[in-house]
């Protein structure tokens, strides 16, 4: 009769424990891997964007598939924002990440909504539509690089 007690008691402290060990161990790690997350998104974007301004043949089925990498590696970067990983070379963030994080957060709330519109824009296959999605989206994270990031 008392397994059962023990047993929850003993799933629930290893449930609480996960998050813990969730988090980076060095702060090396945690700018790796969202520079990793950018760096995946970026690529995936950039052959949409490609296709909207010319410089590559429209592809719908292309187009919908990079989209749907974007839209879903957008919400992986910000768990390697942490503190301690600003820094002043080219491309990493600003410290303002950090003392206005609500409005870091909203920015990038506003890039996840815009690139899932990307995504279920890109399977419609309308090339106008898609490079008015891919503004909008490209203009989220505009916005983000402009507020958050050293140039």
């Amino acid at each position: 009769m008392k397994f059962l007690p023990v047993a929850t008691l003993t799933a629930l402290l290893a449930l609480t424990a996960l998050p813990v060990a969730a988090q980076f161990q060095k702060p090396e790690d945690a700018v790796k891997y969202r520079k990793s997350a950018f760096q995946v998104m970026s690529a995936h974007f950039g052959r949409i964007g490609a296709m909207v301004n010319g410089k590559a043949p429209f592809d719908a089925g292309a187009a919908a598939s990079n989209a749907e990498v974007v839209a879903f590696m957008s919400k992986l970067p910000y768990a390697g924002f942490v503190e301690g990983t600003s820094g002043t070379e080219k491309g990493s963030p600003k410290a303002n990440v950090w003392t206005e994080r609500a409005k870091f957060d909203e920015a990038a709330k506003k890039m996840q909504d815009e690139v899932a519109k990307l995504a279920v824009v890109a399977k419609s296959g309308n090339p106008e539509q898609l490079k008015t999605a891919f503004g909008a989206a490209a203009g989220a994270c505009k916005s983000c690089h402009d507020d958050f990031r050293n140039p």
